[in-house]
């Protein structure tokens, strides 16, 4: 992509976590480490049952005497009813930003735009808000948290188009990036199946944090079976959760789609007998792509 475009993700929302003891109390709950957090640096992590099951992604970067936690806008509440309960005694304020809205900005240079390094999670201050390249991947571009009724405009001035949504997704979904829940099933998936290990979302020197165990013992004990991959496909778009097959074989499931390309949850096994490609689901043949960014087990 050359040129300059950017996407309002209606889809995120941001919430607010004031207090001095905000470093500390998401320290203890997320997967990341929140002590590279800064003005300058956002992170990527995790929010876990104490089963180590997905429960909701977060971006977390720092404004002023605010972290900004960008999540899931249909399920931001929830989130925020999630972290008060363990608040306890700690000295922390929680609430749904009324004031920013979650944009992505896109194309050859976009980083420049904002005097920052393409460099994954690099952050800056921004027109009210807070500029960051995508701390998964800096090949993602930009995401920016930006006052919602000036967001659009400060954008267009800076050089950027407004786009489709689906210049964003399609984008993202050839790079096998997941986007919560729409990628990532709710009390059931893992973090390293989707990829938050070499996508910078896990920090495994930090100590404990709520899903610590069973994350730790996944990625040591060598125990991922399926890994969140993309994929293409001819025929109709198979619904998220549709079975995905290798002849009689179960070789996965479906998420979320754009056009011809998705997500898929594949077996590793039926990837390595078929290289990805012949898979069907319902009407539709798939071929799967390990991303470049992704790390497999021994054999991949």
């Amino acid at each position: 992509m050359t040129d300059r475009v950017f996407v309002r993700l209606e889809q995120r929302a941001v919430i607010e976590v004031g207090g001095e003891d905000r470093r500390t109390f998401l320290q203890g709950l997320v997967s990341n480490d929140m002590t590279k957090v800064a003005g300058d640096r956002a992170v990527y992590a995790g929010l876990l049952t104490p089963q180590g099951k997905f429960l909701f992604d977060l971006f977390v970067v720092e404004l002023g005497d605010l972290f900004l936690i960008e999540t899931e806008a249909a399920r931001a509440e929830d989130l925020r009813k999630k972290l008060s309960m363990y608040k306890l005694r700690a000295k922390v304020t929680l609430a749904l930003s009324s004031t920013l809205a979650a944009f992505a900005a896109l194309g050859d240079g976009a980083a420049k735009v904002f005097d920052l390094e393409a460099e994954a999670g690099a952050a800056t201050e921004f027109a009210g808000g807070v500029a960051f390249v995508d701390p998964r991947l800096a090949e993602s571009g930009l995401r920016l948290l930006l006052p919602a009724d000036g967001g659009e405009r400060v954008l267009a001035a800076n050089g950027f188009a407004a786009a489709p949504f689906e210049v964003w997704d399609q984008a993202r979904l050839r790079l096998g990036l997941p986007d919560g829940s729409r990628d990532i099933e709710i009390d059931k998936g893992l973090l390293l199946e989707n990829g938050f290990d070499e996508l910078k979302g896990v920090d495994f020197q930090k100590g404990c944090y709520m899903g610590q165990e069973l994350t730790a013992r996944t990625k040591y004990r060598s125990l991922i079976k399926k890994r969140l991959m993309p994929v293409e496909f001819s025929g109709p778009a198979p619904v998220v959760g549709s079975d995905i097959r290798l002849g009689e074989a179960e070789a996965g499931e479906m998420r979320s789609s754009s056009g011809n390309v998705g997500l898929a949850l594949v077996r590793l096994e039926q990837f390595r007998a078929s290289g990805g490609v012949g898979l069907t689901s319902g009407g539709a043949t798939l071929t799967a792509r390990k991303p470049d960014w992704a790390v497999f087990p021994e054999g991949e």
